[in-house]
């Protein structure tokens, strides 16, 4: 953990000094559009232990500035570069005791593999999956392909998800999933 840690620590310090002239000048123009709401929004999130802190994201998502705003989450210690992702406080997702093993995450196994074909691709499981699985390497792996992500993605958030869900699995006879739907499967004699 100690190592994750550090990690965390030094990539996001770098990160955070080498977006600081772009944030800065994001935050400028929303600031200068006049947001009825300032610069900021502040949600209350679950962290580590189930600590409730107050997550601070810039008042864009285009370009996902917003992402990059929550840097000093990660120096402050708040937030991991890779971990579930963050939610806010009082959802009953937040208040699974897994999540609540790790710091969340400004990326993550999710939201690297979101738009993947696989039949268990839910941002839930893969979540679940990271904490029980979680290692350096895998931290790695995930910051490696996160740009990627994001490029395939564009500014969509979410595009090309699999509708699909293991937790909407019907495993009634004669239901089958074809094209995101259940339909009557053809009848077996």
């Amino acid at each position: 953990m100690a190592t994750k840690r550090l990690l965390d620590l030094t990539l996001g310090s770098i990160l955070l000094l080498l977006a600081a002239p772009v944030l800065a000048t994001a935050a400028l123009a929303v600031a200068l559009s006049r947001p009825a709401g300032g610069v900021f929004v502040r949600v209350p999130h679950t962290g580590l232990n189930g600590q409730t802190f107050p997550l601070s994201s810039l008042r864009t998502r285009r370009y996902r500035l917003d992402l990059l705003s929550r840097l000093p989450h990660v120096v402050r210690g708040d937030l991991s570069l890779v971990g579930p992702a963050p939610l806010p406080a009082g959802t009953p997702r937040a208040a699974a005791p897994w999540r609540q093993l790790v710091r969340p995450g400004l990326t993550g196994l999710a939201q690297v593999r979101r738009d993947s074909a696989l039949p268990w691709d839910e941002p839930a499981l893969l979540d679940q999956h990271y904490v029980e699985h979680h290692w350096i390497g895998l931290d790695l792996a995930v910051l490696a392909a996160t740009p990627a992500a994001l490029a395939r993605r564009g500014r969509g958030y979410g595009q090309g998800r699999s509708q699909g869900h293991l937790s909407d699995t019907d495993h009634r006879p004669g239901v089958t999933l074809r094209r995101n739907k259940w339909v009557p499967s053809a009848r077996v004699p």
